[in-house]
């Protein structure tokens, strides 16, 4: 895809193409959003009593006159209620892949339990959304602005109209900070974050993180590129905006970083680059986009991808740019490139 067509994007599509999705893949997608509709297997949501009220990473202050029970989330983050303990109604957003089967973003949720009302970006059934009587929208954004995360522009007032909504914040901060606002989210909406299940997670992303720590310090010089594939152009992403990267970047982790000339096309988030200029950055690890949006490694056929050092070492791991912000879904995150630092010889 041409540059000149990716900056006719809106500011919010430019977003989706950079440090969070390829840009060919946001154009390319395609899916559909039928799934048989139900409740989830976890336990109700709703378990505390009396009125509600929540103020979120805007400064939006949501007040019900009881804890919602009949939900409507973003994948990702219905996937993390999902782990404490809450149900949702409906989700949108990346849910299920092309063959049907579960998407990364979904998690362990039940996806034919739940109405999926979008699968791809653009996606969003207003009319069954209302046929579900929501109580409260939830969804993360990733500007500034505070805009909802996979709710189209389109159809924003139409759906603002059904329900209150509710956004956590991954933008411009650590993991650890969108962690900790998940939990306190899910803790409004009844979840028992006092269990030992939720507890011994918190435990081992702490450990994770320290290993990471440790491994960052032993081995100062390693450099960590952050990528992402499509089909015309590959993007490396800059730490300064994405959650995931300044988190491990703040635990000592080395990123290549692209200039912010290089980034502005992309928003801030990204440069992108030719596949025949792929090698422009000397990389000893290349985390790699794991969403289905996204060209997996194994699929790239590019022959200038083959020769990258890190590629022929072998030292290619995935990265979610999109984590399911539940301390047990991020242990892995951290755990991977902790493992991947400690296992890594200089290459580039």
């Amino acid at each position: 895809m041409s540059h000149a067509r990716a900056t006719h994007l809106t500011r919010r599509g430019i977003l989706a193409a950079g440090g969070v999705l390829g840009l060919g893949a946001v154009l390319a997608a395609c899916g559909d959003d039928d799934a048989k509709s139900g409740g989830s297997d976890t336990k109700a949501s709703g378990k505390a009593s009396g009125p509600w009220t929540f103020k979120d990473d805007r400064g939006t202050t949501v007040k019900l006159d009881k804890v919602p029970v009949n939900i409507v989330a973003f994948t990702g983050v219905a996937a993390a209620l999902f782990d404490y303990g809450i149900s949702v109604k409906g989700v949108f957003g990346p849910t299920k892949t092309q063959d049907g089967k579960p998407d990364v973003q979904a998690g362990d949720m039940d996806i034919t339990k739940v109405k999926v009302l979008g699968n791809v970006w653009g996606q969003f059934n207003v009319e069954q959304y209302a046929a579900l009587a929501p109580e409260v929208l939830i969804t993360t954004t990733f500007d500034s602005a505070g805009t909802l995360w996979y709710v189209p522009e389109e159809s924003k007032d139409k759906i603002a109209q059904l329900a209150p909504s509710v956004a956590i914040s991954a933008y411009d901060r650590k993991l650890d900070v969108s962690l900790a606002r998940m939990l306190e989210l899910a803790k409004s909406l009844g979840a028992d974050v006092a269990s030992a299940k939720v507890a011994d997670a918190k435990k081992r992303f702490e450990d994770a993180s320290a290993r990471l720590r440790a491994a960052a310090k032993a081995k100062p010089n390693i450099k960590v590129m952050a990528g992402s594939a499509s089909q015309d152009l590959f993007y490396v992403s800059g730490s300064n905006l994405s959650l995931d990267l300044e988190y491990f970047k703040a635990l000592g982790v080395n990123f290549i970083e692209p200039s912010e000339k290089a980034k502005a096309v992309g928003g801030g988030w990204y440069e992108s680059l030719s596949w025949e200029n792929v090698d422009k950055y000397g990389a000893d690890i290349i985390m790699m986009d794991d969403r289905s949006s996204t060209i997996q490694p194994a699929d790239i056929t590019e022959g200038t991808w083959k020769k990258l050092p890190a590629v022929k070492a072998g030292q290619v791991i995935a990265r979610s740019p999109e984590p399911i912000l539940s301390y047990d879904k991020c242990v892995a995150l951290v755990e991977d490139l902790a493992e991947a630092l400690e296992k890594a010889k200089k290459v580039a």
